[in-house]
């Protein structure tokens, strides 16, 4: 195949190709025809002939299809190269119709096409403006073009380095004036393929229309500031840069009792400083030497501010301010009403410091006189109080000789009320004895550790006595807490929040206990009395005030003076206190003392203490009212260790439908703050609330902001933060249990 390749030019026409081919098979058939060799070699000279012709016709038959291919081919890329140059020419018509100046620059900053608008503005960059113009040269030969017109400070130099810099942005807008007040607004653009796209807009009329503008009105500015300074009450004066005066009101000329030839444009500032010399006296705010100093000073100035007093006694206030363009502005306004009222204003201030100061002295004797009495009477209340005491223990000592004799029943009943009867009188008189120090302010105050549980537990075992011949139950939550405090008048606050418990409440149960808030420990004392009413609230701190408002009380019923020391001795410490009642249901006081440092060991065991209270004795129901799957099983296993029956929901539709089913009301609602889907804690309590009365209820929340506390304080429901706190928990619980 290597020879015939070689006989057969691949240039000629298939004929042509077809017509040698033809003619080397004739060779060949003659040569065999003619060989010397036998039949058999003969006959294999024939056959490969035959194959020889199948693979000519085929190569034929491929070139066919070859060359028919190519001429498709051709005819294919003739179309495409005149729509090529169809849509060049309608992309150059539409360029060229665009009515600004057009440009387009490739990636690497070469010019590709632009307009004839593009260099209307400058005919000498005619010759230059074809594609392959660089950037860099294009903007070289702008700056040095005749019909650019710079500002007087630039150079062709500096105009083209700043149009270089902004070349860099991504959309640039800026301004150009030409000769003959002629201007372009040159907008470039830059494409995402990196091209630059450049437009030229004749923004001349417009410009000049502006100038025309805004030249109209500044006349009518300065119009409108002569109508200005002529209708003012103060006089004023305008200086430009070098002294000259520039403008002025008939107002300076009456108030400076000047003529106004005097004033004219361009005179010096020395014939109005002559006038402030000579003829005007300067009462304060500078001297006429600070005056001249300030104006000649090359600034930046301060403002300046003067009183002068003419010779009719009338005073002018001046005021001078610096301009922008370091001019200087002199106004003068008349005060001389204001300075005569204001001495008026200060003899009237005169005689009224005086008696000020003739009353100050009458009440200061009348208050060394009060307390003088007050001291009296405080040392009187002492000495008597003392004097009463020395009898009333040797009494009490006859009463305890008796009492160890053989006596009869009668004869021990009145012994007993005799004892009582001396006890409260004992009581009546160390009262009066803490009131009359608190009132005297002279109390001696020891600020230092106390041990709570230990004042306590002495409390609970002075108490629990009194408690039980009422029989009432004393329950006491125990604590280890270490306080900031008095240890004395600490435990009369905390006798007397007791005793007055165990006075008031008939029957029923009396709790204390202490909860932690934050760095300090609240101190409550719980009863199931009758509550106060809300209007009697305020009054029972009162001296000598009972609720049952009876004047004949017996002395062992108190008079009134226990809450009245409670208020005035946290007020001493610093303690804050509180209460919370309801009628028939009972009363809660509180009162918050600082924990020590020391303390955070001492609140483990506290807590460990609380921990031993047995709820399950009590029987409590809680209803837990949370949609956080987690936090209520946890909430539920802590209650369920406590020995607390548990109701757990999700939602408060759940928790209604729940207390419906099971009919029971609970003894005490858990409700999260923010339940989902629009559904608040607060909004279910009040519907628990309202369909089954009143039920202790806390809202728990992780929530610090000020509003969530806002809303739970304005529903009068309290909150319990988390993580929670099980001491704080437990206590809740330990004070439903009690309502």
């Amino acid at each position: 195949m290597s020879t015939l390749d070689g006989l057969i030019d691949q240039h000629d026409t298939p004929q042509r190709q077809n017509e040698k081919l033809r003619k080397i098979c004739a060779a060949l058939i003659r040569r065999v025809e003619q060989a010397t060799e036998d039949g058999g070699a003969a006959y294999a000279q024939f056959q490969r002939a035959v194959l020889l012709e199948d693979q000519v016709q085929s190569r034929t038959r491929d070139l066919e299809q070859s060359l028919e291919l190519l001429n498709r081919t051709n005819a294919r890329l003739a179309q495409a190269n005149l729509a090529t140059e169809a849509a060049r020419s309608d992309l150059a018509n539409a360029i060229e119709s665009i009515q600004e100046g057009f440009a387009l620059f490739s990636p690497d900053d070469v010019l590709i096409r632009c307009n004839s608008r593009f260099g209307m503005h400058m005919p000498d960059l005619d010759r230059w403006l074809k594609p392959g113009l660089r950037f860099d040269t294009y903007v070289e030969k702008v700056s040095q073009s005749p019909h650019l017109s710079l500002p007087p400070d630039e150079t062709p130099a500096l105009w083209a380095q700043r149009r270089r810099a902004r070349h860099g942005d991504a959309h640039v807008v800026f301004n150009v004036e030409l000769s003959q007040d002629r201007w372009l607004q040159v907008s470039e653009l830059r494409t995402d393929a990196g091209q630059t796209i450049i437009m030229q807009t004749d923004i001349t009329e417009i410009m000049r229309l502006e100038r025309l503008e805004r030249s109209k009105m500044l006349d009518q500015h300065a119009r409108l500031i002569r109508a200005t300074l002529d209708h003012i009450n103060q006089g004023v004066c305008i200086f430009d840069t070098h002294e000259r005066l520039l403008g002025w009101n008939q107002r300076v000329a009456e108030l400076l009792s000047m003529r106004l030839p005097q004033f004219h444009i361009g005179a010096d500032f020395n014939f109005l400083y002559r006038r402030l010399r000579d003829d005007l006296k300067i009462q304060s705010g500078a001297t006429a030497q600070e005056v001249i100093d300030w104006v000649k000073s090359p600034g930046p100035r301060h403002p300046l501010r003067f009183e002068v007093r003419d010779r009719s006694a009338r005073v002018l206030d001046v005021f001078a301010q610096e301009m922008p363009d370091m001019g200087f502005v002199i106004s003068f306004s008349d005060v001389t009403a204001e300075r005569l009222a204001a001495q008026k204003l200060q003899a009237v201030n005169d005689r009224l410091e005086q008696h000020v100061q003739a009353r100050t002295r009458e009440l200061a004797a009348a208050l060394a006189s009060a307390e003088r009495a007050n001291a009296s009477k405080t040392r009187f209340v002492a000495a008597a109080s003392h004097d009463l005491l020395q009898p009333l223990s040797a009494a009490k000592l006859y009463v305890s000789s008796i009492a160890e004799e053989p006596l009869a029943p009668q004869q021990i009943e009145t012994l007993r009320k005799t004892q009582n009867a001396l006890d409260s009188v004992e009581e009546i008189i160390g009262a009066l004895l803490d009131i009359g120090q608190l009132e005297s302010g002279n109390a001696p105050v020891n600020i230092g550790p106390v041990d709570l549980g230990k004042l306590m537990r002495h409390l609970i075992d002075d108490l629990s006595p009194l408690a039980a011949r009422k029989g009432l139950e004393l329950r006491y939550v125990a604590t280890a807490h270490m306080v900031q405090s008095d240890h004395s008048y600490l435990r009369r606050i905390l006798q007397n929040l007791i005793g007055n418990a165990i006075r008031y409440t008939q029957t029923g149960r009396i709790l204390v206990g202490a909860r932690r808030c934050g760095a300090a420990l609240r101190l409550e004392v719980w009863d199931t009395g009758p509550g106060i009413p809300e209007d009697q609230q305020e009054n029972i701190y009162k001296e000598f005030h009972r609720l049952d408002g009876r004047d004949s009380a017996s002395a062992s019923q108190g008079l009134g003076l226990g809450l009245a020391i409670v208020e005035r001795a946290c007020a001493l410490l610093d303690h804050p206190h509180g209460m919370r009642s309801r009628l028939g249901k009972g009363t809660g006081f509180f009162v918050t003392v600082p924990l020590t440092p020391r303390s955070p060991a001492g609140a483990a065991r506290g807590d460990t203490d609380i921990a031993r209270y047995d709820l399950g004795e009590a029987g409590l129901l809680v209803l837990v009212v949370e949609n956080d799957q987690e936090l209520r099983r946890a909430l539920c296993l802590l209650l369920e260790q406590w020995g607390v029956q548990v109701l757990d929901v999700r939602s408060g539709r759940e928790a209604v439908e729940l207390l419906r089913e099971v009919d029971l009301k609970p003894d005490a609602i858990l409700v999260d703050y923010q339940l989902g889907q629009g559904e608040t804690g607060l909004g279910v309590i009040d519907d628990i609330l309202t369909r089954f009365g009143q039920i202790p209820a806390r809202i728990i929340t992780a929530s610090r902001a000020p509003e969530v506390s806002a809303h739970c304080e304005a529903a009068n429901i309290a909150m319990m933060l988390k993580p929670i706190d099980p001491t704080e928990l437990r206590f809740f619980l330990a004070a439903a249990s009690l309502r």
